[in-house]
Formats: structure tokens, sequence, C-alpha cells
């Protein structure tokens, strides 16, 4: 286990790699017994920082939910993350690749909370009872740790590699559509690069928010009515970069674009 002072400096480190859009070192090159728990309270520490400047909190992201994602990645259990309200997009943006350290996207079903959420026996049917509507979005991807030999306690670190949100398309609720069987075609400047359905986050999206529900009450903290829960990608990220033009199309559900500039 990783000691405060270790846990606020690295956790100092990831905030001006944030600031300056650079990347650190591994923490796992430099403290080789580093845990999931120590990684968990690295985020915590950045975390509590960003609600102290006077950020709003909107939601959580749940990571490597799916095997496209674990093998892309070589990570083999899911991770969280928070989000919060600057980096919440909307469908048509313009986006500066300025922002970022690196940006990849990701194909996802947003959760939207009308009841809270908590562990630890929270179930799939849980999930479904609480949620308000269930709509078509984008992850945005930022690592501020080299992306080379990471490991799952780094992504968690660094907040599960979470750098924004595009939300779009056509909200549903959450027993008006088999949410397994939810897909979308993913085009980058008019070239289809991925593929992929619903069920590939474990079988059911809505299964992923029950993960993080049990998670979250092992850090002593729950779901509020109101949060927005990224279930998952069902596709492999793609890197993307100043120029590029992304249309996530959801059929059914409708579309997702924007612009990276």
């Amino acid at each position: 286990m990783l000691d405060a002072e270790t846990i606020a400096q690295i956790a100092d480190e990831l905030a001006a790699a944030d600031r300056t859009h650079g990347v650190i070192p591994r923490i796992t090159a430099r403290h080789p017994d580093a845990t999931v728990e120590d990684s968990y309270a690295i985020q915590a520490v950045w975390r509590e920082r960003r609600l102290a400047a006077g950020h709003r909190l909107v939601g959580r992201k749940i990571g490597l939910t799916s095997k496209a994602m674990q093998q892309a990645t070589g990570i083999t259990e899911p991770d969280y993350g928070v989000m919060f309200d600057d980096t919440v997009w909307e469908n048509g943006s313009q986006i500066p690749v300025s922002l970022f350290s690196n940006v990849r996207l990701e194909v996802e079903l947003a959760f939207v909370l009308a009841q809270p959420l908590e562990g630890p026996r929270c179930t799939l049917f849980d999930v479904l009872r609480a949620t308000e509507y269930v709509t078509p979005a984008l992850e945005l991807l930022n690592s501020h740790i080299e992306l080379e030999g990471r490991t799952i306690v780094d992504t968690i670190a660094d907040n599960a590699a979470y750098g924004g949100l595009v939300l779009g398309g056509t909200p549903v609720a959450p027993d008006a559509v088999d949410l397994r069987w939810i897909s979308a075609l993913l085009y980058r400047n008019e070239t289809i690069e991925e593929t992929g359905v619903a069920a590939g986050v474990l079988n059911h999206p809505a299964t992923g928010v029950a993960w993080l529900a049990n998670k979250l009450a092992q850090h002593g903290d729950g779901l509020e009515a109101g949060e927005i829960v990224l279930a998952g990608s069902f596709t492999r990220p793609v890197w993307v970069a100043a120029g590029d033009t992304v249309l996530a199309d959801y059929g059914p559900l409708g579309t997702i674009s924007c612009r990276f500039v």
C-alpha cells in the first residue's frame, strides 16, 4: 500500500498533466507494489480537489466491460472513473484536440438515473427500475500516463482514462427496446472503422451499471438520482486527430456526430 504522501504526490502529477496536456511515467514502473485500492485512493484525491475547485460531478464511467476493450488494452477487469460538468459535449460539437494529451473515442450507451442505486447486492433488474432513460453516447479517452505497459492500477489512478462525453441520438425508456441488441456503426471521415452490439458489455449493458453500484459500495459510495452512467464500450477505441469528423449511427436510436479541431 502507498502512503498518503505518495498518493497525494501522484494526484498532483496527474493534475499537472491534465493542465499541460502531457503524460507522466507509469505509476507501476515507479511503485511496482501499488494496488488497485491505491489507484482508487489517488483518483479520490483528484476528485475531491475538482469538487473543491467548484466543478460538479455529473456521473460515472465504467471501463473495460467488453472483450473488445479488454483485448485492446490487455486489462481483464472493469474499472470506473468520475465525470464532471465541464467534460460533457453536445451532439454536433467541435472539440479542440488541444484539450487532451491524446484522444480516442468509444461507442457506448449512457444510463440516466431517476432513482439512487446502491450496492452491495444491486442487480440488473434494480438498474432497469432506477433508470429514467438510456441514450447513445461517445466517450472520449484521454490518458495522462504513458500508454506502453499500463496496468489497471495506472488506468484507475488516471480516472479510468476518461476525457469527455458526447451525448446524442434518441433517448429511450429502458423497457422500450431490448438493450442487448442496440448496435452502432462508427465512421471516421466517412469511412467505417468499428461496429458493435451492446450485448458485448457483460451480455447486457445494465449489468455494467450494477457492477458499478456494487463496486462503489466497497468504497462507501453510491449512485445518485440524475447521474449519467456510461456503461462501457462495445467497440475498440478509435484514435482521432484535428480535422477528423466522427459519426456514430445507432439505427433507430439516431446518430451522434462531432468534429475534432
